[in-house]
């Protein structure tokens, strides 16, 4: 799965159209080149193979200014489907670390609020095992060091066990906040932030 195709999806969904310099724009205002390695080439390629895919049309050829014409695209259902399916697994499956669950934060309230919810307690349960995982290794380790294990080998369990900590407790406030009723979803009035417009000539 690529953080770049859930990212693009995204911005073309939340403008009902739009062309690649639009998406490469919005992009950059996120910092997605930082957090997410998103390349104005990975999100030209996308453009172009997610069409070949059904999941995007061209819609639309706009004159450059000075530059090659701006193709415009559109989600199709199945673009719909595949956006809805990549946000939800981002948001839930423990494998997908940054940056993909960086792009399904920045685009969770296109979903309900109970969705997201459900979605993140997933990830959280695994994020529990972790924790006790990687507690469990410290123990071992320490009963290992009369069989000669190098000592400083504890760090790497101890580092896995700060970064399960640290996410475990930043997960569990982001799901109280989302419980308490901070942000707008998608199921809210209110105008959330990445839902397309009514009309997609908006």
């Amino acid at each position: 799965m690529s953080a770049t195709r859930l990212l693009v999806l995204g911005v073309v969904r939340m403008y009902g159209r739009a062309h690649g310099y639009q998406v490469r724009r919005e992009l950059l205002s996120w910092s997605a080149d930082k957090w997410a390695n998103v390349q104005p080439g990975s999100i030209y390629h996308a453009l172009k193979k997610m069409t070949t895919e059904d999941l995007l049309e061209q819609i639309d050829v706009e004159p450059g200014d000075g530059g090659p014409d701006r193709v415009a695209y559109r989600l199709t259902d199945v673009g719909e489907q595949e956006y809805q399916l990549l946000l939800s697994k981002a948001l839930s499956d423990p494998e997908l670390n940054h940056p993909h669950l960086s792009a399904a934060i920045s685009l969770m309230t296109t979903l309900p609020r109970a969705r997201v919810v459900n979605l993140l307690r997933h990830r959280l349960v695994h994020l529990e095992a972790e924790r006790r995982q990687a507690t469990l290794m410290i123990e071992e380790l320490k009963a290992s060091m009369e069989l000669g294990t190098p000592e400083h080998v504890g760090e790497l369990y101890r580092l896995w066990g700060g970064i399960s900590e640290a996410s475990f407790d930043w997960l569990q406030g982001l799901i109280a906040r989302l419980e308490a009723g901070e942000y707008v979803m998608a199921d809210e009035q209110g105008g959330a932030f990445g839902e397309p417009p009514a009309d997609p000539a908006e």
